[in-house]
């Protein structure tokens, strides 16, 4: 650092702010904007971000930068508009910018943006209410972070001093984030490998599998692996929108109370209505120990999470409540997002919508599957929490690829490379979903008449199992 630097970096600030201050761009303006951003992400942020992205560059150019988005659709930086069909991977239920939770976030910014850390601050009781209101079974307490992965580590840290056990069963494939104690859970070697060692005393079974969470639970008790609780997501996310069978939550409530065990639902990406219920688990009528939240409940503006547990649960906390704190967790503008994106979810019916454009959008999914046996293994999902399962990896990329090209927003899972998500803001609208089918259907003829023309070299039927462990975007 130097005062050249320093000076520079005033400049450059102002040019930033001045950027942020436009509510668009000229054409100039815009390719100076596409040009900055990639070099920042190269030089300063991370160039592996620019790879990964492929298959939303066109002609190679990595020339998009998004810019601006309301409902459904948004725009990049030069004016193109794109439906989003994989909605912030699962942040924008709302849709972008819903004007109710922006002007919540707005009215409170001009009172006050953040807390003392001393006096009460109204919004985090207010939040904390309507949250107990809205939770299944007698979950009551909440304590407010800023993403899904701090939530998770939250809800294991109050499981452990709780139960005073230190153990966790959870599921291959599962994802609960990548800090420390989450990524112990995820259940992907890809992300976990490399920070080894991670929390110890952590076991993986196959998602869906009742007997093998049995079978763990057992062989514990035997041997003294003391388990403080059993976490699962309600619905597989990153994995390909995996169902599990019907009597798979309702035996993980039962085996969690022989065996004295919490159970923890992470609803981080199915919560607040996104598979069709305003909780997964409702799909089952199950009511766990602890829920988190995150994603969703920010309304698409805000960021803002939560682990919530019963009163009996959260006694831990109460006798010091100092013993689990966040500077920023819980602020009063995250607050009033998420007070807002509540409101906004039960008023406009967006749990129902969810279920009934879901069902919609899968029947024509599977009939598309159904036509090209070449292409799909299988649709899955529950509302609008949709895994698209293709015979290969490059098939995947390529259907994301030729979507985006024709103006549609689509990506792959973290957890399952042959899997693309169907993962829209749930205020898209039914004509906006069959405008995503017939791009979808367009996508595949071009597909198969590339394979089939001269020189054709991307494969179409079933590969072997892939032996490496890699993400396909």
């Amino acid at each position: 650092m130097s005062s050249d630097g320093l000076l520079k970096a005033l400049n450059d600030s102002q040019r930033y702010l001045d950027i942020v201050h436009k509510p668009q761009l000229g054409k100039s303006e815009a390719e100076w904007l596409v040009e900055t951003t990639v070099d920042n992400f190269a030089k300063y942020y991370n160039s592996g971000f620019i790879e990964y992205r492929k298959s939303v560059a066109e002609a190679g150019d990595f020339a998009s930068v998004e810019w601006t988005g309301r409902g459904a659709t948004f725009r990049d930086v030069v004016g193109k508009e794109y439906i989003d069909c994989l909605g912030g991977f699962g942040l924008f239920n709302l849709g972008w910018a819903h004007p109710k939770v922006i002007g919540a976030v707005q009215a409170q910014l001009q009172k006050s943006p953040l807390p003392t850390q001393e006096l009460l601050d109204p919004l985090r009781g207010m939040l904390a209410h309507l949250l107990a209101e809205i939770t299944p079974g007698d979950i009551q307490y909440s304590f407010f972070v800023a993403s899904g992965t701090e939530a998770v580590e939250g809800a294991m840290k109050i499981a452990k001093l709780y139960t005073r056990k230190s153990g966790f069963i959870a599921a291959v494939r599962g994802f609960h984030g990548k800090t420390a104690g989450s990524l112990s859970l995820t259940g992907k070697s890809v992300f976990r490998r490399p920070a080894m060692p991670l929390h110890n005393n952590i076991y993986h079974v196959p998602f869906g599998d009742a007997d093998a969470v049995e079978q763990q639970l057992r062989i514990a008790r035997e041997v003294g692996n003391d388990i403080a609780a059993v976490v699962m997501e309600p619905i597989q996310g990153e994995a390909g929108a995996i169902v599990p069978p019907d009597d798979f939550w309702p035996r993980l409530r039962q085996l969690c109370d022989e065996y004295e065990v919490l159970l923890i639902a992470d609803e981080v990406q199915t919560g607040l209505g996104r598979t069709g219920k305003l909780w997964g688990v409702e799909h089952w009528d199950v009511a766990p120990d602890i829920i988190t939240s995150a994603k969703a409940l920010g309304g698409g503006v805000m960021p803002v999470g939560a682990f919530m547990a019963t009163p009996k649960i959260w006694s831990v906390f109460n006798s010091n409540p100092f013993i689990h704190t966040s500077t920023t967790g819980g602020n009063p503008l995250a607050c009033a997002a998420a007070i807002a994106a509540i409101n906004v979810t039960l008023e406009e019916n967006l749990v129902e919508q969810a279920a009934e454009k879901g069902e919609y959008f899968m029947q024509q999914l599977r009939g598309i599957a159904a036509r090209h046996p070449d292409i799909y293994t299988d649709i899955t999902g529950k509302g609008l929490l949709i895994g698209q399962h293709f015979v290969n990896d490059d098939i995947g990329y390529e259907i994301a690829s030729g979507l985006f090209k024709r103006g549609v927003l689509i990506s792959g899972t973290l957890n399952n490379s042959r899997v693309i998500r169907v993962e829209p803001p749930l205020v898209m609208t039914r004509n906006e979903i069959d405008t995503v089918l017939n791009r979808l259907e367009d996508t595949i003829q071009c597909l198969h008449s590339s394979v089939s023309g001269p020189g054709a070299e991307l494969a179409l039927g079933p590969l072997p199992p892939s032996t490496e462990d890699h993400v396909v975007a």
